[in-house]
């Protein structure tokens, strides 16, 4: 690429790679760091504690960017996110490892959002569709990466070597991004923090991350519900602020812009049942090693990846608007797919049906992103862009809630065995459907021709 964008690349995929191999990587090692330092019945929060950090840094990456500049808030992000590394790899006790769990997501929110601001800062708009292909093909390799990673030190007994491993990443981040980033993004004069917006999106996420660790289906609907109130309280709050979280028309529904963001945050809603209780239930019902059952969802990952790279040179227009709708239509298709399937078809239908919501995701979510953005000025990028992880972040702790829910109703929480499993593979995924019927919804409002 011209003009030294292809190193700025390398380090924008370096900080998606933390994000997303982090979440996996930590999840396969949990059983160790569980026998160690104890509080098994302390697992829910490793993740919810990380997810809420994650979104809530995500959302006010751009607002940093502009604060502190590009440069300087990369930096502090790579920080932040290696002293939660440093934190859970000497850890004495569960308390300190779920605090650095909070301190990990935080910095992987960070890192994650700015590099999405970056992305939409420094690169033209006919490459954005190839760089967030490029992002994609990131989640895909830690999709298959980090389970196998995190398990290699799960069984040689050194879990800690894995946040060890994690920090060294980060340093490495922290030390590349200054001369890479130099003059990008500088600060802006009266830069502010919409510190009302983030206590209420932080409170929103923190119901609805309480809610997935919920024992039964009726607290867990309550706090859901709470959650998305709140959340709605705040997109209240910032289309009458002064200084916003969200750009202009994010919170309307009505709009092109606000539509899309609905997409985003329905379609990884509709997703979740697969990647929460995927391989539970493969395990169960078909037999699979963890391993396998593992990379079986990985093939909605890796369906994508490729489709993502198959469509980033499609043109803006009618080609563009094609990709979008039948991303929306292939994942609810997938998502129902998963349904009728998982319960007692082949394991090659499951896999099919996989592949089919990941080609969904591939076909849309790159032009998606980049549609919103030729929709922003000048103003709103930055914050649009950060916005993009942190939505689909949010989307996806709504859906996980709603699915365990959904297992726990049937009794899948309690006792997983086959009767419970078969049930729990149906309304699961039941439930993922109207998210994915709303999200294809939305996708169509945001591909509305202007003129109409």
């Amino acid at each position: 690429m011209a003009e030294g964008r292809l190193p700025r690349l390398v380090l924008l995929a370096l900080g998606i790679w933390l994000n997303a191999a982090d979440t996996l990587v930590a999840a396969t090692i949990m059983p160790s760091v569980g026998r160690d330092l104890g509080g098994h019945a302390w697992f829910g929060w490793a993740t919810a504690g990380f997810l809420l950090g994650a979104i809530v840094a995500g959302a006010s990456a751009g607002r940093m960017s502009e604060k502190i500049g590009l440069r300087a808030a990369m930096v502090l992000a790579g920080i932040t996110f290696a002293a939660g590394c440093l934190l859970g790899a000497l850890a004495p006790d569960m308390g300190t490892f779920l605090a650095g769990r909070l301190v990990q997501g935080v910095g992987a929110g960070w890192v994650a959002g700015l590099s999405m601001v970056a992305i939409a800062v420094l690169f033209p708009s006919r490459h954005l569709a190839r760089v967030f292909a490029c992002t994609a093909a990131v989640w895909g390799v830690a999709t298959l990466l980090g389970p196998l990673l995190g398990g290699l030190f799960a069984q040689a007994g050194h879990w800690r070597g894995v946040f060890w491993l994690f920090a060294g990443q980060a340093l490495v981040f922290c030390l590349a991004a200054p001369p890479l980033l130099a003059g990008a993004a500088p600060p802006r004069q009266g830069g502010k923090v919409p510190a009302r917006q983030l206590v209420a999106l932080a409170a929103g996420v923190g119901l609805v991350a309480l809610a997935d660790l919920a024992p039964a289906p009726a607290p867990t609907v309550l706090l859901v519900i709470l959650g998305l109130a709140v959340m709605a309280v705040m997109l209240r709050l910032d289309t009458r602020a002064p200084v916003r979280l969200l750009p202009r028309g994010a919170a309307d529904p009505r709009t092109a812009v606000g539509a899309g963001y609905g997409a985003m945050f329905a379609l990884m809603a509709a997703s979740m049942g697969l990647t929460v209780y995927g391989p539970a239930l493969l395990q169960i019902l078909h037999g699979l090693s963890p391993l396998w059952a593992g990379y079986v969802i990985a093939a909605q990952a890796m369906a994508w990846t490729l489709a993502a790279f198959a469509v980033s040179g499609v043109d803006g227009g009618a080609p563009e608007r094609r990709c979008i709708r039948t991303g929306g239509i292939l994942i609810s298709s997938g998502v129902l797919g998963l349904m009728l399937a998982l319960p007692g078809a082949p394991l090659p239908a499951v896999i099919l049906a996989a592949a089919v919501t990941g080609v969904g995701f591939g076909m849309s979510s790159s032009l998606m992103n980049r549609r919103i953005l030729g929709m922003l000025d000048g103003d709103d990028r930055a914050t649009g862009a950060s916005a993009f992880i942190a939505v689909r972040q949010s989307g996806g702790a709504v859906g996980a809630a709603v699915a365990g829910a959904a297992a726990n109703a049937v009794g899948f929480g309690i006792a997983p065995g086959v009767a419970s499993a078969q049930a729990a593979s149906t309304w699961v995924f039941a439930t993922g459907v109207p998210f994915a019927m709303l999200g294809t919804w939305a996708a169509w409002a945001l591909t509305r021709p202007p003129c109409s």
